[in-house]
C-alpha cells in the first residue's frame, strides 16, 4: 500500500488500535495521517519530533508552533504549550508514563498521569535529541559536547556529563542500559559505557549516521549513514570495542538513510536516499526489496510490535507499507 500526503514524513510510527497495529505517520505540514484513513491537525506549522503514546494510542508531537499534541484518530490533545518555542526533539518513557521534550536549551519532563508534575533542565547549548534509560529513571540529552544525564524525576541537580567534543544529533541506550550511543555532525558515533564512562569511537562512515536500531535483544546495532546497513557488535561486556563493523546491503553510490528492526529478532529494514526499502535477514544477509521504486529519499521507517509490517514515509510525503515476504 502506497499513498502520497505531499509534507515531508518527519516520523512513521506504529500505533494501537482495535484490530493490531495501525501505522501512523507524522508531516510536515502538522498532519498526523493514521492508516484507517483519519487524519488530524495536531499542529499550525510543522511536525518537528514524535514518539509513541506510553498507552500505545496514537502519537504525541512536538511542533514548530511550541505545541506537545496527542493525536488519535478520533482528535489531538494539547499537553503542553510553550508559545511558539520549536519543539526540537522528544522522548517517550511507556512503563512510567513520563513524556520528555526540548526546545532550544532546555529539555522539560511532563507525567501524563500527573497533570502537576513538570521538571525542567537547562543545558548551555540546544539540545539536539533525547533518549531514556530501559528502567525509565534517567533521560539523556544529546547536545554540544556531548550527553547530559539527569534524574527524570529530580527537581534539583546537576546532571552527569559524559564528554566528547563535538556536535551530537542523537541519543539511543542499549536495551540492557549499559551502553549510551550518539551520533555525531560529523561522519561518525560515539558511545560510552557507564559504568565507568569509558569511550568508545566508531568512525569510518562516508556520511552522517543519523538512524540507529538495535537487534537481537541488543546484541547488533544497525546504523545509517553508508552505502549499506553498518552493523556492530554489542554482546559482551565491551560493546563493540576493539572489534569491527559489519556491512549489509553495500551498494555503490547509493546511502542508507533510515534503518528500522523488530529488536528481538535479526530482520533489519533499511531505506535508502534513492527512496527503496529493503530488508534483511542477518543469519543470510540476502537483501529483498520491500519498495524497489525510486523516488526522495526514505525519511522514515519503523517495523510494528508484531515484526510483520513496515511503514515508510520520504521527503516528499511518500508513504507506503507492506508486510514481510514469509
Amino acid at each position: 500500500m502506497t499513498t502520497n500526503y505531499e509534507a515531508y514524513v518527519t516520523a512513521a510510527l506504529f500505533s494501537r488500535d482495535g484490530n493490531g497495529a495501525e501505522a501512523v505517520f507524522a508531516l510536515g505540514d502538522g498532519t498526523v495521517r493514521f492508516e484507517g484513513g483519519a487524519m488530524v491537525q495536531a499542529h499550525d506549522g510543522a511536525v518537528l519530533s514524535a514518539a509513541l503514546h506510553p498507552s500505545g494510542e496514537g502519537i504525541i508531537t512536538g511542533g514548530d508552533d511550541g505545541k506537545v499534541v496527542w493525536s488519535r484518530p478520533a482528535g489531538a490533545e494539547v499537553l503542553a504549550d510553550l508559545k511558539r518555542k520549536w519543539i526540537d526533539a522528544m522522548a517517550v518513557e511507556p512503563s512510567s508514563s513520563l513524556v520528555a521534550f526540548a526546545s532550544g536549551r532546555t529539555v522539560y519532563v511532563r507525567d501524563l498521569k500527573d497533570p502537576g508534575f513538570e521538571r525542567s533542565f537547562p543545558h548551555e547549548r540546544s539540545v539536539a535529541a533525547l533518549a531514556f534509560d530501559p528502567k525509565g529513571r534517567r533521560i539523556a540529552a544529546a547536545t554540544y559536547g556531548g550527553m547530559a544525564l539527569w534524574y527524570a524525576r529530580i527537581a534539583d541537580q546537576k546532571p552527569q556529563m559524559l564528554k566528547w567534543a563535538g556536535s551530537h544529533v542523537a541519543a539511543m541506550f542499549s536495551p540492557d542500559g549499559k551502553f549510551l550511543l550518539s551520533a555525531m555532525q560529523e561522519n561518525a558515533l560515539h558511545g560510552w559505557r557507564l559504568s565507568d564512562g569509558k569511550d568508545m569511537r566508531m568512525g569510518g562512515y562516508p556520511s552522517k549516521p543519523r538512524s540507529m536500531a538495535f537487534l537481537m535483544k541488543g546484541a547488533l546495532l544497525a546504523t545509517s549513514g553508508a552505502n549499506g546497513a553498518v552493523v556492530w557488535p554489542f554482546a559482551g561486556a565491551n560493546g563493540p570495542m576493539g572489534r569491527e563493523a559489519a556491512e549489509v546491503g553495500h551498494e555503490e553510490s547509493v546511502l542508507v538513510a533510515q534503518v528500522a528492526a523488530h529488536g528481538a529478532t535479526d530482520r533489519l529494514v533499511a531505506g535508502t536516499d534513492d527512496g527503496r526499502v529493503w530488508f534483511a535477514d542477518l543469519a543470510g544477509r540476502d537483501c529483498q526489496m520491500l519498495k524497489a521504486e525510486k523516488g526522495p529519499p526514505i525519511t522514515a521507517l519503523a517495523v510494528s510490535p508484531d515484526g510483520a509490517r513496515v511503514a515508510w514515509g520520504d521527503e516528499a510525503g511518500g508513504a507506503g507499507m507492506a508486510a514481510f515476504p514469509t
